[in-house]
């Protein structure tokens, strides 16, 4: 229910087991899309992480741009996931977006509870809605900067157990080398980030649509966002379903 603390039990042995931890993580997780079509390395990614963290009812992993935008979705287990990934977007708040400003895990394990809820009120109530009960953001950190997250989520509310915590950390701490690897690596040296073409859609579709609300109604990109994400919150959307009504001219905001 709250931001990462030191539990206190380091030791040598425990230092030794966890850097061998680190390595077969890594390399499960390296190994895993190395040999795999840069277009399926986000459903291979998701898969492996879904079997070294089968403790949550399911997760996400989100990549941010050089500017600390909210991520873009990568790849996700389940529908909750995904919904829950598009909500804290729509609404600019929850644990992932702290997470990438504090670049520290960011947690909420009662999604009922007055802590949480005082903390994101609406996020709170949307989660549950979706069907979470708790959820916890830890931080894919590179150069000192987030360079995306790795969201978990479960359907009931409950604390992480220090070794669930050391396991999600270390998962993380290797998807941060893979999705480097995913963008620094490739056969085709033109298509270096081929692998997020899939992902990327959809933040496409909501940049175009911010450019035409921002014409339709003569205001900053700033506001045309926002407005882009009330109306999506208004009628209990997504960002990204809302853009493309509005990039397919279903949707005019000017007829309120």
């Amino acid at each position: 229910m709250s931001e990462l603390a030191d539990d206190g039990s380091g030791g040598e042995e425990t230092e030794d087991e966890a850097l061998l931890q680190r390595a077969q993580i890594a390399r499960e997780i390296i190994g895993t899309v190395r040999d795999v079509p840069p277009t399926d390395a986000p459903r291979a990614l998701c898969r492996a992480c879904v079997a070294l963290l089968p403790h949550v009812s399911g997760l996400s992993v989100s990549v941010i741009g050089e500017t600390g935008e909210a991520g873009v979705l990568l790849c996700a287990s389940d529908d909750v996931a995904t919904r829950l990934s598009e909500i804290q977007y729509t609404l600019g708040e929850g644990p992932c977006t702290k997470a990438v400003r504090l670049l520290a895990p960011v947690f909420a394990a009662d999604l009922t509870s007055v802590p949480d809820v005082r903390r994101w009120p609406v996020f709170s109530v949307q989660a549950t809605r979706a069907g979470a009960g708790a959820v916890f953001s830890f931080p894919l950190t590179g150069a000192g900067r987030a360079l995306g997250t790795l969201d978990l989520y479960r359907r009931t509310a409950g604390s992480l157990s220090s070794d669930h915590i050391r396991t999600a950390l270390l998962v993380a701490d290797a998807l941060t080398l893979a999705v480097a690897a995913l963008d620094h690596t490739s056969a085709n040296p033109e298509g270096v980030v081929t692998w997020l073409e899939g992902v990327e859609s959809n933040r496409e579709e909501i940049h175009q649509a911010t450019g035409m609300i921002m014409v339709q109604l003569d205001v900053s990109a700033e506001e045309a966002l926002l407005r882009l994400r009330a109306r999506a919150f208004a009628q209990g959307r997504t960002t990204s379903e809302v853009a493309r009504d509005v990039v397919n001219r279903t949707m005019d905001m000017r007829h309120d």
